[in-house]
């Protein structure tokens, strides 16, 4: 058994450590200077104190990234510095975020890079948590970390065990996808999610395995931008035909938590997958089959999912931006299911949003709908399951536009002029008909403000809301005003219910409350941006 000692290496605090809402994300070239990893880490560690941190477990992994081996190995030495008793890592140092939080509830009851911090519940650190461990990066003056420790062999399964100051300190690599199994045409991506989809989708339910692939190389962003290849093969492209697309496509990011969902020539919006999901899941999928304690989106989110709370009588919830905020209604027995608008979908199985979770969920509805017609006749495909929907609940014509790197005090201004608006509801009606007769009354207007029914915690100026009389709502939200300038997201949505309206071009759909909402918040004059960054 090797022994090690503990050394104590001097530092200086570096700017901008500040967690967000899953943890630390910034460029690898950030991440790989010197000290940089080992103060947020040591911050960590600080911020949890020394009666939380000797004789803990940690698990340690990535999604496969550049740098991520490299930061397992510097943080099992800073955590058997630390007095942490043992360190789980996924075989390869591989571990989707969805799998993390399966591993801390069964076994405990490309150019980004990032690092995450859950707690004993399997989900995101609270706001108290990440608030501590920024303080700590900012007046940090020393790190610990295991000297004469050897890097482990995190290929091979199996237990390593060390003896240091503070006593023994073991290493398990594991089967990083054993414990997720428990809780549980697809494509990965690249990342973590393959591993997964693999065992799951081939192993486990004997799917061929070249309907597996891995977008190589590309970046794992599953949307329509960025998985060109996916969105081409499904018959989406507007550059290339495809003469007979699959019936069901979807990907995955490269950590596995966020997914996107498409039909034969079709594509499921989020807000719309999980009204979906929840729609059908008592009946669909059988873990679910005794009813749903509740759901919840987040309030950028489309209010698909509140028409379908309302109609089943569930009690739903609207939250702030951060999968932490389900993670409380899901501790309380509050929520059984939950999404938001960028791609990711969950439920209570574990307090993180699953990408494959909710591709299986699918898979299952698929399943139900055509239980009587297999083998003959016409499948129920994605997009009747959609369209059947609409017809019962009504369509949510939604799209963001995310303006990126805008001048700071520019988007300020504009913020500050939306709340100066909201003061007077008549004369933002006034001005709303002055640019388009054709919109609806605004009938609420506010800074989105959240009061956790758990614990009682608030969240405030969570984004700038217009809710109309007809169900229509523009939302606004600011993030990130440093250096690099600030980004300004516009989520815009139209509710229709009329059946005869509902199978409109959602961009045509929109066009009038687009202009209204670049007009009344005078988007080109505060940013000088004449069209956003990205729509999705």
């Amino acid at each position: 058994m090797a022994n090690f000692k503990v050394s104590r290496v001097e530092t200086t605090p570096f700017e901008g450590q500040k967690p967000g809402t899953s943890g630390l994300r910034k460029k690898v070239k950030v991440f790989i200077q010197p000290h940089y990893l080992q103060n947020f880490v040591q911050a960590t560690f600080n911020a949890l104190g020394a009666d939380r941190v000797e004789g803990a477990t940690l698990v340690v992994s990535g999604d496969g990234r550049y740098y991520s081996k490299d930061a397992i190995q510097i943080i099992t030495k800073m955590a058997a510095a630390n007095g942490v008793r043992r360190v789980w890592i996924g075989q390869n140092g591989l571990l989707s975020t969805p799998a993390v939080s399966a591993v801390v509830r069964e076994r405990v009851g490309a150019d980004d890079f990032g690092i995450k911090y859950n707690m004993e519940n399997g989900g995101p650190a609270p706001e108290g948590i990440t608030n501590k461990i920024y303080e700590n990066t900012t007046t940090i003056k020393e790190y610990l970390i295991a000297e004469g420790l050897p890097d482990v062999d995190i290929s091979t399964t199996g237990v390593s065990s060390f003896e240091g100051p503070k006593g023994k300190f073991d290493v398990d690599v594991f089967d990083s996808t054993s414990d997720y199994l428990k809780l549980l045409n697809y494509d990965a991506l690249h990342g973590v999610a393959g591993v997964h989809a693999k065992r799951i989708f081939v192993e486990e339910l004997g799917a061929n395995e070249s309907s597996l692939e891995d977008f190589g190389g590309g970046h794992p962003d599953p949307n329509l931008t960025y998985a060109k290849e996916l969105v081409a093969r499904m018959g989406l492209s507007k550059t290339h035909s495809e003469p007979n697309p699959p019936e069901f496509g979807a990907a995955a990011d490269g950590d596995g938590d966020r997914n996107m969902v498409l039909g034969k020539r079709f594509f499921v919006t989020p807000s719309d997958s999980v009204a979906i999901i929840a729609a059908n899941a008592v009946q669909a999928i059988p873990y679910f089959s005794g009813g749903l304690k509740g759901v919840a989106r987040s309030m950028p989110t489309s209010a698909a999912l509140d028409i379908v709370a309302k109609h089943l009588n569930l009690k739903f919830f609207e939250v702030p931006t951060g999968w932490k905020f389900f993670g409380n209604l899901m501790d309380a027995g509050m929520c059984s299911i939950c999404g938001e608008e960028s791609f990711g979908t969950g439920s209570d199985h574990i307090r993180e949003k699953d990408g494959i979770w909710a591709v299986l969920a699918w898979l299952s509805i698929l399943a139900y709908k055509n239980k009587d017609n297999l083998g003959e006749g016409n499948l129920v495909s994605v997009e009747d399951i959609v369209r059947q929907h609409w017809a019962i609940y009504g369509r949510h014509y939604y799209t963001r536009y995310d303006y990126e790197n805008v001048n700071a005090d520019g988007a300020k201004d504009l913020m500050a002029h939306l709340v100066k608006l909201q003061s007077s509801i008549d004369e933002v009606n006034k001005l709303i008909k002055g640019i388009r007769s054709d919109v609806s009354n605004v009938v609420h207007a506010d800074e989105f403000e959240y009061k956790d029914p758990v614990d009682g915690s608030v969240s405030k100026h969570q984004g700038i809301r217009y809710l109309f009389e007809d169900g229509s709502r523009l939302v606004f939200r600011l993030s990130g005003t440093g250096s690099e300038g600030a980004t300004i997201r516009l989520y815009i949505e139209q509710y229709e219910k009329d059946s005869s309206k509902i199978g409109r071009d959602s961009q045509e759909a929109l066009a009038p409350l687009v202009e209204v909402a670049l007009k009344l918040s005078k988007m080109q004059e505060y940013t000088s941006r004449s069209a956003p960054t990205v729509i999705t």
